[in-house]
């Protein structure tokens, strides 16, 4: 994962080590800086150039420590800079965590959000983390017939190109948690839906269960795959985007998918994932597909 000595880095760190101690896999931490000098290993504290750079690593090893003892760290300093260092990262490993901040989509594009680039880019899942952000156990329910969702992970399809490493990461990622796994589709309504009075919900019944029937058909494989997951399905006659921001709110994690191969001048991350990463609570992994 990689490090800026951000409180969102350092989130992302806490989410990270979770995660590999989950997996029994090796956690790397992973600081780029241009700057970086190359020094004797016995360079004394005072004459050391790097001394910065190290202490964000060693404030991110401190916070990992005390929640996985023994858990496999690898330290890494690399002198690059951070979005190619990253985006090697990624095709290194099973996927790379990143802090994120909560950014309008114009603040993201003028500073330049090193975190969405290496998101539309890279050849390999990125999860965004918030600062602050933890899984939260299940509260209490005393909101009367109306029950909350309860802890899930979250994953939204298009049903509009095949999206097999979409779902093989869900899937896994319900697995590993033993959480059930819900998956989202919105579909827009057709002009004819609406009416003066407002949508013709004969219309709406039929768009939405034409909707069920091509995500159930979607699933199917995987269900066979992975039995021992739970699978909701819910479609809403909403734009994807909606149909997102309705139904996230309690999932530990949001699973989203991005074109590897997109038209000349288009977004590298498409709007449903690019409102994700700067308005979504939880944390938002982005897996390409083709």
């Amino acid at each position: 994962m990689g490090l800026d000595g951000s409180v969102e880095s350092l989130a992302a760190a806490r989410w990270a080590a979770d995660e590999a101690e989950r997996r029994s896999a090796v956690l790397r931490l992973l600081h780029a800086w241009i700057l970086l000098a190359a020094e004797a290993p016995d360079t004394p504290p005072e004459r050391d150039q790097n001394a910065g750079v190290r202490q964000i690593m060693d404030r991110a090893l401190d916070e990992v420590r005390a929640r996985h003892p023994h858990l496999q760290i690898i330290e890494d300093l690399v002198g690059a800079e951070a979005e190619p260092a990253l985006l090697r990262a990624v095709g290194e490993s099973r996927m790379l965590a990143l802090g994120s901040r909560a950014l309008t989509a114009w603040e993201s594009y003028v500073l330049g959000d090193v975190s969405l680039e290496v998101v539309g880019r890279a050849e390999g899942p990125v999860v965004l983390v918030r600062g602050g952000w933890s899984a939260m156990p299940p509260q209490p329910d005393d909101s009367g017939p109306v029950s909350r969702p309860g802890p899930r992970i979250v994953v939204g399809m298009s049903l509009h190109t095949p999206c097999d490493p979409l779902l093989a990461f869900a899937f896994d990622a319900a697995g590993n948690r033993g959480l059930p796994l819900q998956a989202v589709h919105g579909r827009t309504l057709p002009v004819h839906a609406y009416a003066p009075w407002g949508v013709d919900p004969d219309v709406a019944r039929e768009v939405t269960e034409e909707a069920e029937d091509e995500l159930r058909e979607s699933l199917s494989p995987w269900r066979e795959r992975f039995p021992e997951v739970p699978v909701q399905l819910t479609v809403l006659p909403e734009n994807p985007t909606r149909a997102m921001v309705q139904t996230v709110p309690g999932a530990e994690l949001l699973v989203l998918g991005r074109r590897r191969h997109h038209p000349p001048l288009a977004p590298r991350v498409g709007p449903v994932a690019h409102a994700a990463l700067h308005h979504v609570a939880c944390p938002v992994a982005v897996v390409p597909h083709d």
